[in-house]
């Protein structure tokens, strides 16, 4: 699997955006990605290391992830530059 293909598209509800404050990313991810799969797409696309992926089906039939993000790299700062906020 592509690491363009793993992430679908960034979560910016309001748990998402409080999680932000604690350095973790939510994305929607396709529903065949594993943990290892997001992490390696998360690291090469956007040069940032993840130290951990907790993932959950949605209600809705969709697979959510949360990436906690390495304290040197910012998911504030990573978000801007992808311009969701």
């Amino acid at each position: 699997m592509k690491a363009h293909e793993v992430l679908l598209y960034p979560m910016m509800g309001e748990k998402a955006t409080l999680l932000r404050d604690k350095n973790i990313l939510t994305f929607i991810v396709r529903k065949d990605a594993r943990k290892k799969d997001v992490k390696n797409a998360m690291e090469e696309l956007y040069k940032v290391k993840v130290v951990s992926v907790n993932m959950m089906n949605t209600t809705e039939g969709k697979k959510k992830a949360h990436i906690k993000l390495d304290p040197k790299n910012s998911a504030e700062e990573l978000v801007t530059q992808l311009g969701v906020i």
